[in-house]
């Protein structure tokens, strides 16, 4: 269709998912089933790379979070793309930074302050990047890794059979959100001025600066089992837990079974009515979900704190179900979405 003809969709109607998988068409088959890209360099030491686009009112506000707290979720949100490949080893990122010339000093500076803080955390340098003019403040981030002996991760790696892990809690950072935003609650969704200043700071924290969990991968490789291969189905769940599950079970034709009972949620959180909602569909809590042998995701579990089984892979075609009733999840669908 041209360009402006109105029958055309839009990205809001097309959605993230769809948006991707026509995108792809312009890549080798393959290229975008994964959170980032292999290369091969020189040494046949295989780099993985990732790009992500923070735009200004989608991802971060000046009502949310301080400069500081942009550059490190900036670089947290592609560091947690590496990760999620089987990266053992961080290189650096690149930045390509657009604000309009209002934009004072002071707040390039706090983006970038954040960014090093997060790179002096994890690893890599500021490789270098770009800088322009615009409408609205946009930041562009490269990130480079390298994946270790073991191999990678992949979505497209679980098997019917496999136990599905999470490593860590849901609903944290929507939780911080909905306190920095005096949300008014709405049916189904927790209240979050039911909970408590200590769990209001530490989700307020989480939304601010998220954890790439990096360390996952190591913690992986220790506990393998001798006589098994390195073969690890997973995502992060940055765009929330039952999109992350919904990746990893499309990637693996399978289906996923979801335990109504093991809920990745804060235990505090667990205490608010409908916390459920926002542990499925909050988003940008920055964890690994993993599709893993059963015999070994019992040893991840025994030696990652704050991991927990939450279900299995079976058969099928990509649907995301609760393992008691087999009924799809009403919300599956739900999630951050990039396109408002």
């Amino acid at each position: 269709m041209p360009e402006g003809d109105s029958r055309a969709p839009t990205l809001a109607d097309l959605g993230e998912w769809e948006l991707i998988e026509r995108l792809a068409a312009f890549a080798p088959p393959g290229q975008f089933n994964d959170d980032a890209a292999l290369l091969q360099d020189r040494w046949q030491t295989a780099l993985v790379v990732n790009s992500d686009v923070l735009v200004e009112g989608i991802h971060f506000s000046d009502a949310t979070m301080a400069a500081t707290d942009v550059g490190w979720r900036a670089a947290a949100a592609n560091l947690s793309d590496l990760a999620a490949m089987g990266c053992a080893e961080v290189l650096g990122l690149t930045v390509a930074l657009v604000a309009p010339a209002t934009t004072p000093w002071a707040w390039v500076e706090g983006v970038y302050q954040g960014l090093s803080a997060a790179l002096e955390c994890y690893g890599g340098t500021l490789l270098g990047g770009d800088c322009s003019g615009g409408s609205q403040r946009l930041l562009a981030i490269t990130a480079l890794g390298r994946l270790g002996a073991h191999g990678p991760i992949r979505r497209r790696d679980g098997r019917a059979g496999d136990a599905l892990v999470s490593t860590g809690t849901h609903g944290l950072s929507r939780l911080g959100l909905a306190a920095l935003l005096q949300e008014v609650p709405s049916a189904g969704t927790p209240d979050w001025r039911q909970a408590s200043p200590t769990l209001l700071e530490r989700a307020v924290q989480a939304h601010r600066r998220p954890r790439p969990r990096l360390d996952v991968v190591e913690v992986l490789a220790c506990c393998q089992p001798m006589d098994g291969p390195w073969r690890v189905g997973g995502t992060d769940s940055s765009d929330g837990l039952a999109a992350a599950l919904k990746a990893l079970a499309r990637g693996s034709h399978c289906d996923a079974l979801l335990e109504r009972e093991q809920l990745p949620l804060d235990p505090e959180m667990a205490a608010l009515a409908g916390a459920g909602s926002w542990c499925l569909g909050g988003g940008e809590d920055f964890e690994l979900v993993l599709a893993l042998d059963p015999a070994w995701a019992q040893r991840l579990i025994t030696a990652l704190p704050g991991s927990r089984r939450i279900g299995a892979l079976t058969p099928g075609s990509g649907l995301l179900r609760w393992a008691d009733s087999g009924s799809p999840l009403a919300d599956d669908s739900k999630g951050f979405t990039h396109f408002h």
